[in-house]
């Protein structure tokens, strides 16, 4: 946006700008990156652009590495300016300068908001690309592949179990829902800010390309395929370079998947429950996979942040 755009709507400089047209062009790139459907704009240079919406992951959003284009806030939102004030220091100390701020009406904000209650807060945060070379350094590399996981709140809380568990990264394949949507970004609770994220619209292809780079693949599953009983999960072996493969939330994992897969492994569960929702199935795999790797002690569970 030039200098012209922004002092033509608001009279001020850019320290201080107010937003007061519809159709200024921050309010319409929020817009977009706002859509409950939306990717993010992807950019020749490796970037990813998101829209954030509400305190909570602006606040994760000043924490993290992410660069952020802007802050938009409304007259309701100004409010959360101050509650942010230690993380808004902590990124001009990390960047060198305070993010831009955009202030602007609630009618207008409300326009432009992806949630059905806006909380009058938003940011648009640059995150890197990553790529499937950038998920497979570690020699012990821990990949969760979601096949199909249609549901955007069982993809944010995988996503922010495969962060608290020491995952490499995580693989959206097929039609699961978009990591980046802004119900997986809530879900997730700022770790997709964080975790690296790949898109993969071919799953086999995927597991082939997995294969090849020396992981094993890990498929959950609750009965047996071609004549192959799934392992129960505490019986299974996560060490080493690992794929867990975790499938829909009502058919499970496609069967040319659970076929192609080196390990099937069941989550035992008491009757009559049949199946446990996806980010449930990811999360109990995860944690079973630190857990063998080392990364929880035994009786070191937490619980919002409380030792118990």
């Amino acid at each position: 946006m030039s200098e012209k755009e922004t002092r033509g709507e608001s009279g001020k400089s850019a320290a201080g700008e107010v937003i007061r047209s519809r159709g200024n062009q921050w309010l319409k790139r929020f817009r977009e990156a706002l859509s409950a459907s939306a990717d993010g704009a992807n950019a020749c240079d490796g970037v990813r652009r998101l829209g954030l919406e509400g305190p909570r992951l602006v606040r994760e959003a000043l924490r993290s590495a992410a660069s952020l284009d802007a802050i938009l806030v409304s007259e309701s939102g100004e409010r959360h300016l101050t509650t942010l004030r230690a993380a808004l220091a902590g990124y001009q100390t990390a960047h060198g300068a305070p993010p831009r701020i955009l202030r602007t009406t609630d009618t207008l904000f409300d326009s432009i908001a992806g949630t059905e209650t806006p909380q009058h807060i938003a940011a648009m945060a640059q995150l890197r690309e990553f790529s499937f070379d950038d998920m497979l350094q570690s020699e012990n590399a821990l990949v969760a592949v979601l096949v199909g996981v249609q549901d955007p709140g069982n993809v944010g809380t995988a996503i922010r179990s495969g962060e608290a568990f020491g995952a490499s990264g995580l693989i959206a394949a097929g039609d699961t829902a978009s990591p980046w949507s802004q119900k997986t970004l809530r879900a997730s609770a700022g770790s997709a800010l964080r975790l690296p994220l790949l898109r993969e619209r071919t799953p086999m292809t995927l597991l082939a390309r997995l294969r090849t780079a020396g992981l094993r693949l890990c498929a959950s599953c609750l009965r047996p395929v071609e004549g192959r009983e799934p392992a129960a999960l505490a019986e299974a072996d996560f060490r080493g370079r690992v794929a867990l493969l975790i499938g829909n939330e009502a058919a499970g994992l496609p069967e040319e998947v659970s076929r192609s897969a080196d390990v099937l492994v069941r989550v035992p569960l008491a009757a009559p429950v049949e199946s446990l929702n996806a980010g449930v199935a990811a999360s109990l795999l995860l944690y079973e996979a630190a857990r063998q790797r080392g990364r929880i002690a035994v009786n070191e569970m937490h619980s919002g942040g409380a030792k118990r």
